[in-house]
């Protein structure tokens, strides 16, 4: 079961037991009536006891009550409408209200609350007007605190110390007719332009947008909170300040070092790669020129084999013939006829 669905069967019979215990009579001090109890500016420390279980209206503004238990304030299921403004709580926790499902009305101003938990009003469905305004250490909200305030149509966030606020923290607030923000230190920051950007694209204008300012950067101090969407999509998207040129001029730096000794490394292997191949045609001429040379001598032997086995015979004329009547050889050409034998 979710919270947001109200109180269990266990929760209304705690409290009925409670209530067994805890009398119908007046708080002391305070005025009651009609199911309202009225205790303003009596000077209460805590939370007063034995207020009338059917209280439908309960006004405890104006005092020094530093908490509101939940143990006590959840016995009061018909309340509707709740004034705390002008005490001393510092806090608001979980589940706080927690027994108060039907509270329409809600007033935690001028105190002073440092902190609200997300699950605070996570029960408060039926909740219409809630003001946390003159709280000026509320630092920050979180996206999730009205989350299940779906009926609010009144929010008061006046003169809280509030710097900057999630966009999603008014995502849920579909109803929602009347906002205050003015008095805060808004920081339009980055971190700020997506609660601007909301407030142009949801076309929410608080009722008090010409006094919601920004008090930071320079470049925007004094503009409605309202107005700074598109002054800071361009400083926060489009523009570049020094340290982005800065960024930039070094990046390109470091790819043009980087592209520089990637192409001497090729450089490097190409030369490299070319002389490796160079070396190795020239041994591959080498090797092919001492083949040459080898055949070459190899039939150069070969022929002075052939010449040297190679006999001739000389022919000598048997005396009184023809033949030997010819000269000699040593007087002219073509005396001996040598006949090659193989």
């Amino acid at each position: 079961m979710s919270l947001a669905s109200g109180p269990g069967p266990g929760w209304l019979l705690f409290s009925f037991g409670m209530g067994l215990v805890s009398g119908s009579k007046c708080p002391n001090n305070c005025l009651c009536q009609a199911q309202e109890v009225i205790c303003t500016a009596k000077q209460l420390t805590e939370y007063p006891l034995d207020i009338p279980l059917n209280t439908r209206r309960l006004f405890l503004n104006e005092n020094r009550i530093t908490s509101l238990p939940a143990m006590h304030l959840g016995l009061l299921s018909d309340l509707v409408y709740l004034d705390c403004q002008k005490n001393w709580i510092r806090e608001v926790m979980d589940y706080t209200f927690i027994g108060v499902f039907k509270l329409i009305y809600l007033d935690l101003s001028s105190n002073n609350l440092t902190s609200i938990s997300p699950l605070t009003f996570s029960v408060l469905s039926n909740l219409v007007q809630l003001n946390i305004a003159n709280n000026p250490h509320l630092l920050s909200l979180h996206k999730f605190t009205f989350a299940n305030t779906t009926s609010l149509r009144y929010l008061d966030l006046r003169n809280t110390g509030l710097q900057t606020l999630d966009s999603a923290a008014l995502h849920h607030l579909p109803v929602l007719e009347t906002l205050f923000l003015s008095g805060n230190p808004w920081k339009c920051n980055c971190s700020f332009l997506d609660f601007a950007i909301f407030l142009i694209v949801s076309h929410m204008d608080p009722s008090d947008d010409l006094n919601a300012t920004c008090v930071e950067p320079t470049e925007l101090t004094g503009w409605p909170i309202t107005r700074v969407g598109n002054p800071l999509r361009y400083m926060c998207i489009t523009h570049l300040d020094h340290k982005d040129y800065f960024f930039l001029l070094l990046i390109g730096f470091g790819i043009f070092a980087a592209g520089t000794v990637a192409a001497w490394l090729t450089g490097v292997c190409a030369v490299l790669y070319q002389n490796t191949r160079r070396k190795s045609s020239e041994e591959d001429e080498d090797e092919a020129g001492t083949r040459v040379e080898v055949s070459r001598r190899a039939r150069s032997m070969s022929s002075l084999s052939l010449f040297s086995c190679q006999r001739p015979l000389s022919y000598v004329p048997p005396p009184g013939s023809l033949l030997s009547l010819l000269p000699s050889p040593s007087h002219h050409l073509g005396a001996v006829i040598e006949i090659e034998t193989y």
